[in-house]
Formats: C-alpha cells, sequence, structure tokens
C-alpha cells in the first residue's frame, strides 16, 4: 500500500532538509489531497518521486494549469476590547487579501508499483506575463507537451523546457485564452460572416447609429 501525504511529505524533508512542502486539502468528493512544493527544491524533490524505491513515481498522466485572481478572505480572531469599562476577548471579523496566482497541477503514477495517483502542485509568484516555474519535464517527459499547453493558454513559462512554444494558439497571439480574466475578441479573421452574436458584442464599443429614418434622404 502506497504511502500516505504524511508521510511521504516527512520523507521527503528528512532526505532533503530546507525544501517547504504543503498539504492542500481537498473539499470535494474525490479527496485528492495534493502537495505544494516550493519552486527552488522542485526538480529535486520531482527526482525524488520519481526514483525512491517505495514509491517510484515513473509516469506523469497529466499537468494543467489553474488560474487564482486576486481574492478577498475573511476570518475570525480573537481581539482584546474594552467593554463597559471591563477588558474581554471578543470576536471579529477581518479581511485580508490574497494577491493572485498561476498554478501547474501533475498527477503521478507509478506503473513500477501500480500506485497513485500523488498530485503535486507549484505556484507563480503572480499572474504577470513573466510568471515562471521549473520546468519537470527533465523527469518526466509526458509533461513536454503539457507544460507547452499550460504556457500557451496561462502564460506559465518553464525554466528548463526543451521547446518552450505555443501548441494550440498561433505564435502572433498575443493573450492567454485560459485565464479567467481573458476576453475573447468580438471577431476573428477566419470568420467569414458577421454574425449577429459577433455584431451585438462589436456595438459595445461604437456610438449608437441614427435610427433608420434618420438615415433616409428628405
Amino acid at each position: 500500500m502506497m504511502e500516505s501525504l504524511e508521510e511521504i511529505k516527512a520523507r521527503i524533508q528528512a532526505a532533503a532538509p530546507g525544501v517547504k512542502i504543503d498539504i492542500v486539502a481537498n473539499g470535494s468528493p474525490s479527496q485528492q489531497h495534493s502537495l505544494l512544493i516550493d519552486n527552488e527544491h522542485a526538480v529535486g524533490i520531482a527526482k525524488f518521486l520519481r526514483v525512491d524505491p517505495a514509491l517510484r513515481l515513473d509516469f506523469c498522466s497529466n499537468a494543467t494549469g489553474v488560474d487564482w485572481l486576486d481574492r478577498t478572505v475573511k476570518k475570525t480572531v480573537k481581539v482584546k476590547k474594552l467593554v463597559d469599562g471591563e477588558e474581554k476577548e471578543v470576536n471579529e471579523t477581518i479581511e485580508g487579501k490574497i494577491p493572485g496566482y498561476l498554478e501547474a497541477v501533475y498527477h503521478l503514477y507509478s506503473i513500477t508499483h501500480k500506485h497513485g495517483p500523488v498530485i503535486i502542485r507549484m505556484r507563480t509568484a503572480d499572474r504577470t506575463d513573466g510568471a515562471r516555474l521549473p520546468s519537470l519535464t527533465p523527469i518526466w517527459r509526458s509533461a513536454e507537451f503539457q507544460e507547452r499547453e499550460i504556457f500557451d493558454l496561462y502564460g506559465v513559462r518553464f525554466d528548463g523546457h526543451p521547446d518552450l512554444r505555443r501548441i494550440l494558439m498561433w505564435d502572433e497571439f498575443q493573450d492567454y485564452p485560459m485565464r479567467k480574466d481573458y476576453r475573447e475578441p468580438d471577431d476573428y479573421e477566419w470568420e467569414p460572416t458577421p454574425h449577429d452574436e459577433v455584431l451585438e458584442k462589436a456595438k459595445q464599443h461604437y456610438p449608437p447609429r441614427p435610427a433608420e429614418e434618420e438615415l433616409k434622404p428628405s
């Protein structure tokens, strides 16, 4: 039976002191919790997961991107306040802002031991066009095209990738279609005729046209 994530995390940290790993809980019915690994040691952690005799996670079945926008979270904290002249602990709700970031998530299996998945994830510092992560393609070759897809659709640049270029969109395309704030263009070069939906979107960019009767010659 495969070890728990807690046990895997502890053994990685014992083998490589200084690495930072957090367990990210998944509250869905799948209960597929994951390991958030730090970018500085990501390649070393990946090598451990692949060659460790008890794990032998030798197959990356899937790598995908996730876009997290800026979000506000609320939490309840206890604070000391004067109430009727007496200092008491009371509950107070405070808001905090979590800056947005991008993630790359990998599902790993062992063909050797026939177990898995172990899910690992990495996070970028922000959502800018220069967002970067280390490539895990040198560890799992099956990640090559999938990291290219994450680069193409989310804009994550993978350092150490052997052939990082667009795979679905054309080279001159300027945006990242899977980002949550992406807005598609009103029309496309290949569109042969203007459809009603395209025309409705285009109207938002131009002032209202005069009524039909105003355009008639006098």
